[in-house]
């Protein structure tokens, strides 16, 4: 695999991808990471505050039956490699899209694969607020949504801020692969030029510069996480 890695004609070709190629790709994994990312937290934020507020301690308990086929949803679209995912997300790409092919195409299993995680990290942030002070809310006579509100959403704002930069990063990974079924962006490149076509000095530079959006956003969303923090104040 790496005998010809610096080959000149590797190196010719990586260069001229480098020009052509990656200042559009990676605008292209950008747009689809964020984008998928918002989306996807559209749905999951709301589901995760569902799975906390509902449960059978929250502050607005819901039917047990109900709380159980949520959970069994999203542990189930958990549980599908991203790769099937994509595969079966086909049909609901062509009902939203019209094509299940492209890069915007590739946005709607992307958000399938991301909300369910999205919901667990949401609730897993949730669950750190200290009791207390929801307890102190609830005796001032505050409603289940103001809890939710101006309580254990702002008390959660560092640890949501962490967990989404772990989302993003990771939806960033998943739309790398999504270059297999077509989707644009790095991915593709790193597919298409390096792996198809033997040269694998451009599908290292791919990899590099997808290294580097994550470092950017994992960079971006360590600091605001600190900022947002206010027991560093």
């Amino acid at each position: 695999m790496f005998d010809k890695l610096f080959s000149p004609e590797s190196v010719q070709q990586a260069l001229d991808v480098l020009k052509t190629e990656i200042p559009f790709g990676i605008w292209e994994t950008v747009y689809v990471t964020v984008l998928a990312t918002v989306l996807a937290t559209v749905i999951g934020l709301p589901l995760g505050v569902l799975l906390v507020s509902g449960d059978e301690n929250g502050v607005r308990p819901l039917p047990k039956p109900l709380m159980h086929i949520i959970n069994i949803v999203i542990n189930l679209l958990r549980s599908i490699p991203f790769l099937i995912l994509m595969i079966m997300a086909f049909p609901l790409s062509r009902l939203i899209i019209g094509t299940s092919v492209g890069t915007v195409a590739s946005i709607v299993p992307l958000v399938v694969a991301a909300f369910p995680f999205v919901a667990r990290l949401v609730e897993g942030s949730l669950r750190e607020v200290n009791p207390d002070i929801i307890e102190a809310a609830q005796s001032m006579g505050a409603t289940p949504f103001q809890i939710v509100w101006k309580v254990m959403l702002p008390e959660s704002v560092p640890s949501l801020i962490s967990n989404f930069t772990v989302a993003i990063t990771t939806v960033l990974g998943y739309s790398a692969m999504s270059g297999i079924i077509g989707g644009g962006g790095l991915g593709m490149i790193a597919i298409n030029y390096g792996y198809y076509r033997y040269k694998y000095l451009t599908m290292v530079v791919a990899v590099l510069f997808l290294i580097l959006i994550v470092q950017i956003f994992q960079t971006v969303g360590t600091r605001l996480t600190v900022k947002s923090d206010k027991r560093l104040r």
